[in-house]
């Protein structure tokens, strides 16, 4: 017998889901698909997918408020600090051809709508000859290829995922092995690295301090403390002033030269 195939389907169209549904039900005879669920959007795919540990992901491209790009670097982001074991992931668009290969050329598959069950069969039978070490190099090599950064931070609060706009961000701090997530109305955690967050938002964010980032938009300006206010030691240091916030940051000697051009 066929090894089974756990499949999750994403897509925020329900007639979209249902057309997939129905063509791996008609796969029976060569294939073993359980479904394993549906999501209707991103934010409800992450939780289901790390509660449930699907193989495949049918993950649809354009999707309002997080689309399938951005819902699969969350997906490697989580994968890399040990939160999920990363599906494989099949691209469902409407996009043509040369469209999907300006995003993305390395995904295990792509399907475009109407998807044709003669595709699908190829599809399946790519995911079933990959070993299980083909499955996690490809996905890694997928989730390095994307371009297009996250507008969001996942977020996980008592059994849900929530959804951090990143223009909402104020500045992200490092403490311990958790990310605290600043916005203007409360902190968030989350178990990912300064250094990669770092690296892909680099346009939003700047480094105060080997311990923090900054939103650029965020900085209102800069003051000196002196040294009987400093607590840190006999020499006075600078602070980030912020828009909307009484939050004092302290910027180091090494990037005080980079961030102090940033308020004219």
């Amino acid at each position: 017998m066929p090894e089974t195939t756990s499949v999750l389907i994403v897509d925020d169209e329900a007639p979209a889901r249902a057309r997939l549904r129905e063509l791996l039900g008609d796969l029976h005879r060569e294939f073993r698909v359980e479904l394993l669920g549906e999501a209707g959007s991103g934010a409800e795919a992450l939780g289901m997918i790390e509660q449930l540990k699907p193989l495949v992901v049918f993950l649809d491209v354009q999707m309002p408020g997080m689309s399938g790009i951005e819902l699969a670097r969350h997906l490697a982001a989580h994968a890399a600090h040990g939160r999920i074991v990363m599906p494989m992931v099949v691209f469902v668009t409407a996009f043509d051809e040369f469209a999907i290969e300006a995003f993305e050329v390395r995904a295990i598959d792509y399907l475009l709508k109407p998807v044709r069950i003669a595709r699908l069969v190829d599809t399946m039978r790519r995911i079933a000859q990959r070993s299980a070490e083909e499955r996690i190099d490809t996905n890694g090599q997928a989730a390095r290829a994307l371009s297009q950064r996250r507008r969001h931070l996942s977020v996980h609060e008592r059994g849900r995922v929530q959804l951090v706009p990143i223009d909402q961000v104020v500045y992200l701090k490092a403490e311990m092995k958790y990310v605290t997530i600043r916005t203007l109305e409360r902190e968030y955690l989350i178990e990912e690295s300064l250094a990669s967050l770092e690296d892909e938002f680099s346009d939003v964010f700047v480094r105060i301090h080997r311990n923090a980032l900054v939103s650029r938009t965020s900085i209102a300006g800069f003051e000196r403390v002196s040294a009987e206010h400093s607590g840190e030691g006999t020499d006075p240091y600078w602070q980030v002033v912020l828009h909307q916030l009484s939050d004092r940051l302290p910027v180091s000697r090494r990037q005080w030269s980079v961030v102090r051009n940033l308020v004219t």
